[in-house]
């Protein structure tokens, strides 16, 4: 079966308050600093040129949002907030696999066509993001709109001896090719460790005819009852799903972006491999910083959908949550760190929210001045969000119930909504 290809638009952009319309407010802060995966430590001067270019890896659309892809998006909006907030010119690229195996089995299992149940969930994530107003990537691409881009990187990587072709026709990736960084820089991560991963994250290191069991595919050729695509010299078959985002990020956003981010399990093989691949392919470094949200759990597990214990954000919002409430309680945990969910995180979540809006409607003895300034320093030292609402708290209890609200209470409430995204 062959698939014609398509592009896909991405969802509706809230409304975000430029501060600079508050003159009581200060200027933002021209630096940041963010933790790195691969330096192990922090790293600043990201935005030394006045640009930034942000790759945040998407959904495998066979299943709806839950809170752990939520945290990630919203971790990243906040990033984005900062640094539109502080003048950068942002170029901010996300994808979909909107082909992979693990579609194509959900879709066998429920039977419904892979396409149908693709653009179901990629509808529903959409609502999702716009209702905890998520700002939109500037690109939204899917897997299947850049195959033709893949063909040719693929092709490339075979010319420079960094792949090779299987008896069946499947194409691979040698990890042995020299790459600078090296392979490994960016995990850290043991051989070891890495086999002990990698096929539980989507490797195959047993497929016969491997040079290496980490050796990650490329190119599936075809097979009978699958989707297949014209791949030229590679002959019809499909992407392998780390070439998918080296691809997409450098031709979107261009190497070396200034952040990759994600979950911490895309850590190693995703992250690690799309690097690898992107500096074979231009002996390029592929991103300045590599950022990681951490695990979300649910009842003790960490939250996933092979599990099944997912707490889905349309349910939430379907129930009547407030999706403020939602984004609340993401942002009330350092992005880096696991957390629990639960409902009592909820209903804290939903009392802060409930303050914080009392006070947006009444007059203030704090300097607007000093708290948006104290809520810029803590997004500037690694996302600190739990200590940013501690700030804002920390306002909302210097509340003059017997005054009505005035400009510097305006300012405020402009800079939680732009800065952090809550819409009071």
């Amino acid at each position: 079966m062959t698939v014609m290809l398509g592009g896909v638009k991405p969802w509706s952009a809230p409304a975000v308050p430029s501060l600079s319309d508050f003159p009581v407010l200060p200027a933002a802060p021209a630096d940041s600093t963010v933790y790195s995966t691969s330096a192990r430590g922090p790293v600043s001067g990201l935005l030394v040129d006045g640009t930034a270019r942000l790759y945040v890896c998407g959904i495998t659309p066979y299943d709806a949002t839950h809170l752990g892809h939520a945290s990630t998006y919203v971790t990243f909006d906040v990033l984005l907030r900062s640094w539109i907030d502080a003048g950068a010119d942002v170029v901010y690229v996300q994808n979909t696999t909107d082909i992979d195996d693990p579609l194509l089995e959900r879709a066998e299992a429920t039977g419904v066509d892979w396409r149908e149940l693709a653009d179901s969930q990629i509808e529903l994530f959409f609502s999702d993001m716009e209702a905890l107003r998520v700002i939109p990537p500037k690109h939204y691409i899917g897997a299947v709109e850049s195959i033709p881009d893949v063909v040719e990187a693929v092709e490339k990587l075979l010319e420079r001896g960094a792949a090779y072709t299987l008896d069946n026709g499947d194409v691979y990736y040698r990890i042995s090719t020299e790459v600078e960084p090296p392979f490994g820089s960016e995990s850290h991560y043991s051989r070891e460790h890495m086999l002990e991963i990698f096929p539980e994250r989507g490797g195959d290191p047993d497929t016969p005819g491997k040079e290496d069991p980490l050796d990650a595919l490329l190119w599936r050729a075809a097979r009978e009852g699958e989707p297949q695509w014209p791949g030229g010299k590679l002959g019809p078959g499909r992407p392998g799903w780390h070439i998918e985002c080296a691809v997409i990020a450098g031709k979107y956003a261009g190497y070396p972006l200034t952040v990759q981010g994600g979950g911490s399990d895309l850590i190693f093989p995703h992250h690690e491999m799309g690097a690898a691949h992107a500096i074979a392919l231009t002996d390029t470094p592929f991103a300045d910083a590599y950022m990681h949200t951490g695990m979300v759990a649910y009842e003790g597990e960490k939250m996933s959908k092979s599990l099944g214990n997912l707490v889905l954000v349309s349910n939430l919002t379907a129930a009547g949550t407030d999706p403020m409430a939602i984004r609340l309680a993401i942002l009330g945990n350092h992005y880096r760190s696991d957390w629990e969910y639960s409902d009592g995180v909820l209903a804290a979540a939903e009392n802060r929210l409930a303050a914080w809006r009392a006070a947006a409607g009444c007059g203030n003895s704090s300097d607007p001045a000093e708290v948006v300034a104290e809520i810029r320093r803590e997004l500037a030292d690694d996302l600190d969000t739990p200590n940013a609402l501690c700030v804002i708290d920390d306002w909302a209890a210097a509340r003059q119930t017997e005054a009505d609200a005035d400009e510097n209470t305006q300012a405020v409430v402009a800079a939680v909504d732009a800065l952090l995204g809550i819409k009071l």
